[in-house]
């Protein structure tokens, strides 16, 4: 194996990549976003191009280590989120914004499609004041379209992301027929062709 990466290396170098670059190459960026049920949100942003990995989870309350059970029955003030790690170089953070407000419905609030209540808001977590402002101008330029009467996806700090139990994760691939099933009972895709044409 150590044979294998030396070769690897020397490949990597003799074609002109320093360490700098190469890790240049690899470097990932992360952004979180809150579409009301996360098995869907992560379902459509493992179609994206450039996403290299999304993690269900929860944010945005007062709970530490909160469970499903708990988030689910509204109890700690967080929201069902996902984390999606991605290449800059293929998706802009600016792209991935674009892509969100066309998988829920902003005009509704504390809920999304069929499941209501707070752990559904929708909302764009930002990580610096880069991600902030690109999506507080994404935000206003949606509400200046007109196409909504309010916009209620909040646009707040990310705070601690608690990932959800094991049996969430990639809950559409493991699960294809009850998330299917699932979906289309919520009218998720009906209403998201209703208000997106």
């Amino acid at each position: 194996m150590k044979k294998m990466l030396r070769a690897f290396l020397g490949v990597i170098c003799a074609a002109g990549f320093s360490a700098g670059a190469f890790a240049q190459l690899a470097k990932t960026e992360t952004a979180i976003f809150a579409g009301g049920c996360f098995w869907c949100t992560e379902a459509d942003f493992d179609k994206v191009p450039g996403v290299t990995e999304t993690i269900s989870g929860y944010l945005g309350g007062r709970v530490v280590n909160p469970t499903y059970e708990a988030v689910s029955a509204g109890k700690t003030g967080h929201t069902e989120g996902v984390k999606i790690t991605y290449d800059p170089a293929k998706v802009t953070y600016a792209q991935l914004v674009d892509i969100f407000w066309k998988t829920m419905d902003p005009s509704v609030k504390d809920a999304q499609f069929c499941d209501h209540g707070s752990q559904y808001r929708s909302g764009i977590f930002f990580l610096d004041a880069a991600q902030q402002k690109i999506a507080a101008e994404s935000k206003a330029a949606l509400e200046k379209t007109g196409r909504f009467k309010t916009v209620y996806t909040e646009i707040s700090a990310a705070t601690t992301f608690y990932a959800a139990e094991d049996y969430h994760q990639n809950y559409h691939t493991k699960n294809p027929i009850r998330y299917q099933y699932y979906r289309s009972g919520c009218g998720r895709d009906a209403r998201l062709k209703e208000i997106w044409k």
